[in-house]
């Protein structure tokens, strides 16, 4: 755990001392000091490089959930591919300088101490905001992790771990004070104007964020918590009156996106192109399971999510790969393949990276509906969240595509032909947030099961080995924190499960 410490302070050493950078926070680059690093200096740090791990650091959940896969221009990832992770797959989702979870909280730790001393109440709720997103996605890969001793380096060099569902509890609660923090609030300054990449210091655009990421804290423990449980929060959001994140209105931020190393949107940047317009993602393509599932169902979304082949070969504009496959010499290589960033996706080097999708929030209020916590009409919420996903995309016609594709007589589409709408609702959320959170694909999967015939992996080496239920603990933890670790119990990636996958 010691690795915590160094990275999270070399993190705030380097965003200071890089002169391209967005978040300069030292007069003199050689010489950075705490006291120099004030709460509006860390949140638009804080919040481009959380907004650029969600975006770019989940190719595996993309791989594994059926969306992406390896192009013919590569040869097999065996660990990857064949399900056996080991203790470094996903090590830099831990801790890894300037993009592993624990680096991002630990300076949105700093930010909520300094807002807490210097009475900056809006950088503190802001800063809660971020450690649910952050210890959200710690617990939905590891289970249980470090949480309450973990930023405690003066008693606790060596935290223990929380339990999982102690953890979304604490978030529940900490998102409950960010939102009346924020309700007190009744204007902002120029600084935080600034500062705030996201919502300009719009509190009741921060609080329909915290309802939206409350809902999702609950989602993912829909086969978990008890109906009293999710009364109980879900009167809280209810009591708050702002609402959830709606149609056209996602979270996104933008510090000033250039064409320029390194200060290109994320997600153009790791799948598109470089400033000089280099190709730099040629490993993954699509997959062929969810090309076929748009292109058996009649839905143009997959030529917004995938783009055309460079070079077709025999008329295939539309080329993808199954995952896992033994790919020959002789087949199409990712020149003549679909790429993963299409023009509904990765619409300009310069655009705002988003957060939290209207696309998402959507999706999860029309399941909510549906299970009876909060009130409308189930069937019109899921026909706006598909709809959203379309216009979302930027489809041609977007309105009248929708409701031409929610038309269909198809047991995936069609809400009155559907048996369980749950899983239609989420049928339909899986197959709208390819490329904008393949994560939360990934949690779904575990969740419910969704999509039901999702293929394995073709990977030769794969065996008996299944879809991982879970990340291992990284290595450093073993080798620093081995006591604290090793009281977790042993830890199998195929059947050690996370609390709320029942």
């Amino acid at each position: 755990m010691k690795k915590i410490i160094y990275a999270s302070i070399l993190s705030l050493l380097v965003m200071a001392g890089c002169k391209k950078s967005f978040f300069d926070i030292n007069q003199n680059p050689n010489a950075p000091v705490e006291g120099s690093v004030t709460p509006a200096l860390l949140l638009p740090s804080t919040l481009s490089r959380t907004a650029a791990k969600m975006a770019t650091s989940y190719n595996y959940a993309a791989l594994w959930m059926g969306y992406w896969a390896r192009s013919g221009t590569y040869g097999p990832s065996t660990e990857q591919e064949s399900y056996a992770i080991t203790t470094t797959f996903g090590a830099t989702q831990w801790t890894n300088v300037n993009t592993g979870w624990y680096d991002i909280l630990f300076d949105a730790d700093i930010m909520e101490k300094k807002g807490t001393a210097s009475g900056q109440t809006f950088y503190v709720g802001a800063a809660k905001v971020i450690k649910s997103i952050g210890f959200m996605y710690l617990v939905d890969q590891f289970g249980n992790v470090p949480y309450s001793k973990a930023f405690d380096f003066q008693n606790n060099i060596l935290p223990t771990y929380d339990k999982g569902e102690d953890i979304y509890a604490s978030l529940l609660a900490k998102l409950d004070e960010a939102a009346k923090t924020f309700a007190a609030i009744s204007s902002t300054s120029a600084e935080i104007k600034a500062a705030d990449i996201m919502f300009k210091g719009d509190v009741t655009k921060w609080r329909k964020l915290i309802n939206t990421q409350r809902l999702k804290l609950l989602i993912h423990q829909s086969e978990y918590l008890s109906a009293a449980a999710v009364t109980t929060e879900i009167a809280k959001i209810t009591a708050d009156g702002s609402g959830f994140i709606t149609a056209g209105n996602s979270a996104s931020v933008n510090p000033g996106y250039a064409v320029a190393k390194d200060q290109q949107n994320p997600f153009w940047g790791a799948y598109k192109t470089t400033e000089l317009g280099a190709v730099v993602d040629d490993y993954n393509r699509a997959n062929n399971y969810i090309l076929n599932k748009f292109r058996n169902n009649d839905d143009i979304r997959y030529q917004y999510v995938f783009s055309k082949a460079a070079t077709p070969l025999n008329g295939n504009t539309y080329y993808g790969y199954n995952y896992g496959e033994s790919i020959p010499n002789s087949d199409p290589k990712a020149i003549n393949s679909s790429d993963v960033a299409g023009p509904g996706l990765a619409k300009s080097p310069t655009q705002d990276q988003w957060v939290f999708t209207s696309v998402e929030s959507l999706f999860l209020q029309a399941e909510a509906i549906q299970r009876g916590w909060i009130s409308g009409s189930a069937q019109s919420a899921y026909n706006a969240a598909v709809t959203e996903s379309f216009t979302w995309l930027g489809v041609a016609d977007a309105t009248n595509t929708a409701t031409t594709y929610l038309a269909q007589a198809n047991p995936i589409v069609s809400w009155t032909l559907a048996t369980d709408k749950i899983r239609l609702i989420d049928m339909q959320k899986y197959l709208a947030l390819i490329g904008i959170n393949n994560f939360e694909a990934y949690v779904d999967y575990r969740r419910l099961s969704v999509p039901a015939d999702l293929p394995l992996s073709l990977s030769p080496s794969r065996g008996s080995n299944i879809i991982p239920s879970r990340l291992l603990y990284p290595q450093t933890e073993y080798n620093t924190n081995a006591a604290n670790v090793a009281a977790q119990g042993t830890i199998n990636a195929q059947t050690s499960k996370i609390f709320w996958d029942k």
